[in-house]
């Protein structure tokens, strides 16, 4: 197991207790979260390549703190109906790329471009089906009242997004905007283990920052963000220098080939979308834990003490092994609203 891995003490005794009856699966919530690349240009005797936008939690938070992720979070069941301003790829391709139904497909969709915004303040949409709005983060020092009072109206938007005030629908109606589906690709599918009392069936994205548009950290979850090369990122991991998730780590190692950000969209057409699920079994006197097709996080625990359903299903803490000095990292922004990412572990 990589020093960089982080497990929820409690899994042990839930696993058994999910074994044993004495806890019940929940169904997973549908979930979107999105790898937001950039090409690097590189330096002198350094290649060029795509790097990754990703968050890092908070330490103060109950699960998985300082752990690195992606913007994600859940899909809002009101863009499953209304009709969506949409561009590109109908909602019957992306149904069949996503293995649901199309009102489905669009909510997913919905979601991923919908937390984008959110928590990076990247937004992939445009007024037509071949345009893209140009940069529409905070207020910038020395610019006009009219440019700061549309940026101004903008966060006010985002902010009501996040709040749930209307839907992501009622956004691109608002803003006369339509989605461009076509700036996305479908990469992974992942569900958080059945043991887990929160529980997310997550669709990874990739897509490639919009020219014009710039991230920031928008999210009141994470305390930094960062742009990083997939390989850095995951030598850091395997020397125990930043924290993630299986599904975290095993994307960012996925993207490693990819020389450009365009090939990494480019190359998602081909990406096998079958649902990596997390199994559990007793070997001896040892539980193990394994997730299919990924060998690396497969976690031996000796017997524990039997799991108490009477306590609470809060999660504890996890270890903060990420710095906040940590090498090799551009930082960036400062918070604002958000949620929390399914892509690095469940609310």
């Amino acid at each position: 197991m990589s020093n960089g891995q982080w497990y929820p003490p409690e899994w042990p005794e839930r696993i058994r207790a999910l074994a044993t009856g004495e806890i019940t699966a929940v169904t997973p919530r549908r979930a979107a979260t999105v790898m937001l690349l950039r090409d690097d240009p590189g330096g002198p005797g350094v290649p060029g390549g795509p790097a990754v936008h990703m968050l890092r939690r908070r330490a103060s938070m109950a699960f998985a703190a300082g752990a690195y992720a992606y913007p994600g979070g859940g899909v809002d069941p009101r863009d499953d109906d209304r009709l969506v301003r949409w561009a590109g790829p109908g909602r019957d391709v992306w149904a069949r790329r996503l293995g649901v139904d199309p009102a489905s497909a669009q909510a997913i969709v919905c979601a991923a471009v919908r937390e984008t915004y959110e928590e990076a303040g990247v937004l992939l949409a445009g007024e037509t089906a071949d345009t893209v709005v140009g940069d529409i983060g905070a207020a910038v020092d020395g610019a006009d009242a009219d440019r700061n009072a549309d940026r101004d109206g903008w966060e006010a938007d985002r902010a009501a997004l996040v709040d749930r005030e209307f839907s992501f629908a009622e956004f691109l109606d608002r803003r006369g905007l339509v989605l461009r589906s076509d700036l996305l690709g479908a990469w992974a599918r992942w569900i958080t283990p059945e043991f887990e009392p929160r529980r997310y069936d997550t669709w990874f994205f990739v897509a490639a920052l919009p020219p014009g548009q710039r991230t920031r950290n928008a999210s009141t979850e994470a305390d930094r963000t960062v742009w990083i090369r997939p390989s850095e990122a995951t030598e850091a991991y395997d020397k125990g220098e930043l924290l993630m998730m299986p599904p975290t780590i095993a994307t960012l190692r996925q993207l490693q080939p990819y020389g450009t950000a365009a090939d990494a969209l480019a190359g998602a057409a081909g990406r096998d979308l079958t649902p990596v699920l997390a199994t559990a079994r007793m070997e001896g006197g040892e539980l193990v834990l394994s997730w299919p097709g990924h060998d690396e996080f497969t976690k031996r625990v000796d017997r524990a003490p039997t799991y108490d359903s009477n306590a609470s299903d809060s999660n504890a803490p996890g270890p903060n092994t990420a710095g906040p000095n940590t090498p090799g990292l551009n930082t960036s922004g400062s918070n604002a609203h958000g949620e929390q990412h399914p892509a690095g572990g469940p609310r």
